[in-house]
């Protein structure tokens, strides 16, 4: 269950979801219930009959930043900029670590102009694509953000520059509850929820608690050593409020479910939790790498999507199903047209 080859799965590449659902909630949901070890099928829009009163749902409010840019080199190349650094407060800084897009790569000195005026200078060039580029006005960059900037799709999904979906890009590829922005990443399983879907769950008597986990560009990053247990992945930032940690514990005291929305959840929870599963409220990095023999001691239940062949996350899944129970819910999801990664369909693990 260690090898990378065990995480290795075919995927017909039309199953790959290059758009949302027509509605949030519409997308199909795969339950997988451990105790009775079974499957059915499903739409998210079911969650709240799926779920009972008194379940505790915990999602992560991260907001994507719209970090990606397009430019040219002063000698007159394309180049597509990710802006990978999104302090809050303060004076933004003018050096900010990168992904970069070019025909010839990128090296100290080369100079990028972007849209608006904003030009930068790569001062440093660093491992895994990153380059650390310094902005004539850095104020001036995240105002191009917001206003021109493009949403960090991961590259099985597929757009050109001015793609007419850009638009349903910034809308769909952002959580409705996303409130602090950081991530160059989305939290996709909390991309099933809907305003009214919530407001059915709440009425239900399930109730929803948040966290903030900046998601990185290292979620991309692939997996090259053999041995899984061997991958690192990079520090993502994290904050837990003291009232969702609060609500969180008391559920766990009164016996009630914790669900996390997400792997982000997951990894967050069991970062910020003790031997005994209790969360402590408040701020910290984590680079938690979940594989099969974990102990988990704060989460009970699990909402995601389906994840790539061979990745972290497919790791943490398995090590919270179950190996040979996920590799028959895929092998399922595969066999009935699921649609699979970040604009694809869910799974609820209970």
């Amino acid at each position: 269950m260690y090898d990378i080859e065990d995480y290795k799965y075919d995927l017909p590449e039309e199953l790959i979801a290059q758009e949302p659902a027509g509605e949030r909630e519409e997308s199909r949901l795969l339950l997988v219930d451990r105790e009775k070890d079974r499957f059915s099928d499903h739409r998210f829009f079911d969650l709240p009959d799926l779920l009972r009163a008194g379940d505790l749902l915990v999602v992560n409010n991260t907001r994507v930043v719209p970090a990606r840019l397009f430019g040219r080199k002063a000698t007159g190349g394309r180049v597509e900029l990710l802006v990978l650094d999104h302090p809050q407060g303060g004076r933004p800084p003018a050096s900010r670590r990168c992904l970069v897009k070019a025909s010839k790569g990128a090296k100290v000195g080369d100079r990028i102009d972007l849209d608006g005026n904003v030009s930068g200078t790569v001062e440093a060039v660093e491992t895994d694509g990153v380059v650390r580029v310094r902005f004539s006005d850095r104020h001036g960059l995240d105002a191009l953000m917001g206003e021109r900037g493009a949403m960090p799709l991961p590259p099985y999904i597929k757009r050109r520059p001015g793609d007419p979906r850009a638009g349903l890009d910034r809308e769909r590829y952002q959580t409705v509850y996303a409130g602090n922005p950081g991530a160059v990443a989305a939290p996709t399983a909390g991309l099933h929820f809907s305003e009214g879907l919530l407001e059915r769950l709440s009425e239900a008597g399930v109730s929803v608690a948040g966290l903030t986990l900046h998601v990185g560009h290292g979620t991309f990053r692939p997996v090259r050593s053999r041995d899984i247990r061997e991958h690192a992945l990079g520090n993502e930032a994290f904050w837990i409020e003291p009232e969702t940690a609060d609500r969180v514990n008391r559920a766990r005291a009164d016996g009630r479910r914790v669900i996390a929305v997400g792997t982000t959840v997951v990894r967050t929870l069991e970062t910020a939790s003790d031997e005994g599963g209790r969360v402590a409220p408040g701020q910290g990095e984590t680079g938690l790498m979940i594989t099969p023999g974990h102990r988990f001691r704060s989460v009970d239940g699990l909402i995601t999507n389906f994840h790539l062949p061979a990745s972290s996350l497919l790791f943490l899944v398995s090590a919270f199903a179950g190996y040979e129970r996920i590799r028959e819910a895929y092998r399922r999801a595969v066999r009935e047209r699921y649609r699979f990664f970040s604009y694809g369909d869910a799974m609820l693990i209970l």
